[in-house]
């Protein structure tokens, strides 16, 4: 922080309208101090030597250089936490790219001036820049080693189909979801996820996934069957539960409403789970601000569910899994890549359990 314990903060976009008034509001908030505002790269290139901001709020689309190749640059000469403001028409695709590529987090905005939008963002952006600046750059996950490809369940002698493994993230997670699903095995059991993101990202997520995973990945629709070596990532702006009826489970979507300011929300996943899988569940809580999913998962705990949480040193944000641990909610914490061998333990433990002894 600078002197005055203040964050500053830099605004890079070439709308005139829409930058003035993100300056302006973000300028509002305690602890921030928006140090300039620069319509492109080149303006924003003699800003930063002036003013060193600790954070660079940053359009996806601009003229001359634009924002995914500005990040790039920023990675080399000035790694601080960027946040990137990507419009809509553009897709989740883009965003996701930029993440990929070292942003810390980005926020969805209309194609043009949309009154009122600009106040709500602020607020959005405003929460973001603070768990985003910590005064050291954010952990990397692909600093972790690479584990080797967990066995087959089948050929561990376990019914994938007995059981279901849900997944809550938000700040980060795109990555930690990533890192999770790329090691895990074909017959993996079924998987439901939801990852705080905007309506018209979930679906671009859901793409990217599936080119990386054993698993075929998609965005979830109304009544999916869940079922082994299938994952599904639920859409922006519905909430998404599990219904179930013996072993026979699907997924509805029953809302619009936000819960803990999230629409999906990790907890009204997490809670169906609890009410109707009980025992029979894996619950996994990720990196992300606040604590949606902390009262969820403690549900599913007592419901007998196995249930992990992201450890602190791979989260980008160690939000969401830190209140579940503090709540009791969390029975064991690791990185994401270690995630599916311990599901794999867990499961074998229990079935192991289950086999009677003889006298």
């Amino acid at each position: 922080m600078s002197h005055d314990g203040s964050i500053r903060v830099l605004v890079v976009d070439d709308s005139p309208i829409f930058r003035s008034g993100l300056c302006r509001n973000l300028d509002k908030i305690a602890r921030i101090t928006v140090v300039g505002g620069a319509k492109d790269a080149f303006e924003a290139r003699g800003m930063i030597l002036q003013y060193r901001p600790h954070v660079i709020v940053l359009d996806l689309e601009m003229p001359r250089m634009d924002g995914l190749s500005f990040l790039a640059k920023l990675q080399e000469h000035y790694p601080v936490p960027v946040i990137m403001c990507c419009p809509r028409r553009l897709g989740g695709r883009r965003a996701l790219e930029a993440v990929e590529k070292g942003a810390f987090d980005f926020v969805s905005k209309s194609d043009g001036f949309v009154r009122g939008e600009v106040d709500r963002l602020a607020v959005e952006i405003g929460e973001k820049i603070f768990a985003s600046y910590k005064g050291t750059p954010p952990p990397l996950l692909a600093r972790f080693p690479a584990r080797p490809r967990p066995e087959s369940f089948r050929t561990n002698g376990i019914n994938p189909g007995k059981y279901l493994v849900v997944i809550g993230a938000s700040t980060g997670g795109t990555e930690a979801i990533k890192q999770i699903l790329e090691w895990v095995p074909s017959d993996f059991p079924p998987v439901a996820i939801v990852q705080h993101m905007p309506e018209g990202f979930t679906h671009s997520f859901a793409q990217r996934l599936d080119e990386l995973s054993a698993l075929s990945v998609s965005e979830a629709v109304q009544s999916d069957i869940l079922v082994p070596g299938h994952a599904f990532l639920a859409r922006g702006g519905l909430q998404m539960a599990v219904r179930a009826r013996g072993r026979k489970r699907w997924l509805v979507y029953d809302g619009s409403e936000q819960e803990n300011r999230h629409c999906p929300s990790v907890d009204h996943l997490f809670r169906s789970v609890a009410y109707e899988v009980g025992a029979e569940a894996i619950g996994v809580i990720l990196t992300g601000m606040g604590a949606d999913g902390a009262k969820g998962l403690l549900l599913m705990r007592e419901a007998g569910a196995v249930t992990i949480g992201q450890d602190s040193k791979s989260c980008i944000v160690y939000g969401m899994p830190k209140v579940a641990f503090e709540l009791g909610a969390v029975e064991v914490q690791a990185p994401p890549a270690d995630i599916p061998r311990l599901i794999l333990q867990a499961i074998k433990k229990r079935e192991t359990a289950r086999i009677p002894t003889r006298a």
